[in-house]
């Protein structure tokens, strides 16, 4: 029976680690909106070095000058991410969901805007739209890593941590059915290493152990699972069990990452712009698509598959 005065302990661990560890799943918003920006020639930064009330008024010139040219063309997607990206340097959530939206519906076959939508209205706290959002891709796309990983946010937030693991466990069980018709379509690592997650972080660690087992058994060469079996052990106390597994992780590794999984053997975080769970497609032995966290959405305010398409230019200056 797992002590509940150890509770606390293990939450605060697991807090710690948790974004390192469903890291791979993810990259930070503005590290890759700037990136896309930057690509379709959008959205200057605010002039370095200026005051923060001249760079508020400089983004505030950038955002009205977005909204001018979409009142020429509403559907000039260069100039609804540059107003996207304005909006959240302004910290204003709410007034990125509106371009959000229109992003949404005009990439339909993007399923990230509708997550990146979903995060938002959970931002400003608007929970059931961002529920229906992260419905509306499930329903079609079960195995979306994005949408499960935000909706079983979501649903830690609502306090239903029994809803968040019904799901992922649904998830699972359907998975090689799912892969058989669309090869690929779930991947069953990443969903086992979400699901061990919310195990661990409701005190379940025996459950979160045996799921990493199954899945270092089923994954020999996958760094993953070991290293979330190593940080629950860690974060449960259990330092001598935990130190095997962490050295195994890091063999297993990609080279960029083996430096960071010692940090977090030696009770570090260990995270950085690409932490050893930050893996890309490329890195990571299954084909998870890089996407932020919620966590990743300034406060009081995650990336494509790709970077965005830009179809249309800003015609005039913003």
């Amino acid at each position: 029976m797992f002590d509940k005065r150890n509770r606390w302990i293990v939450n605060g661990v697991m807090a710690i680690a948790a974004f390192a560890f469903l890291a791979l799943l993810f990259l930070p918003f503005m590290t890759a909106l700037r990136s896309g920006v930057a690509s379709s020639g959008a959205s200057p930064s605010a002039t370095p070095g200026a005051s923060p009330a001249s760079q508020q008024a400089e983004l505030a010139d950038q955002a009205r000058g977005y909204e001018l040219v979409l009142q020429r063309e509403p559907d000039n997607q260069t100039a609804l991410r540059g107003l996207l990206e304005t909006r959240i340097r302004q910290g204003d959530v709410q007034g990125a969901i509106e371009p959000l939206e229109k992003l949404a519906k005009l990439n339909p076959d993007q399923s990230d805007y509708t997550v990146l939508l979903a995060q938002a209205k959970q931002r400003v706290g608007d929970r059931e739209g961002a529920a229906q959002a992260y419905r509306s891709i499930l329903e079609t796309q079960p195995g979306n890593i994005n949408a499960l990983q935000g909706f079983v946010d979501l649903m830690l937030e609502q306090q239903r941590p029994e809803a968040a693991v019904s799901l992922l466990q649904d998830t699972l069980r359907t998975a090689d059915e799912r892969n058989r018709v669309a090869p690929g379509s779930v991947d069953v690592v990443s969903v086992q290493l979400l699901l061990g997650r919310v195990y661990a972080q409701q005190g379940r660690t025996q459950e979160a152990i045996a799921l990493y087992d199954q899945s270092i058994e089923q994954n020999a060469l996958d760094f993953r699972p070991v290293l979330g079996k190593a940080l629950v052990l860690q974060a449960a106390g259990r330092t001598e069990e935990s130190k095997p597994l962490f050295d195994s992780a890091a063999a297993l590794a990609p080279a960029q990452y083996k430096d960071q999984i010692n940090q977090l053997a030696s009770g570090g975080q260990g995270q950085t712009a690409a932490s050893p769970l930050e893996s890309s497609p490329s890195d990571a032995p299954t084909g998870t698509t890089p996407l932020p966290s919620p966590t990743a959405l300034p406060a009081g305010s995650p990336a494509a598959e790709s970077s965005p398409s830009s179809p249309s230019r800003v015609t005039g200056n913003p």
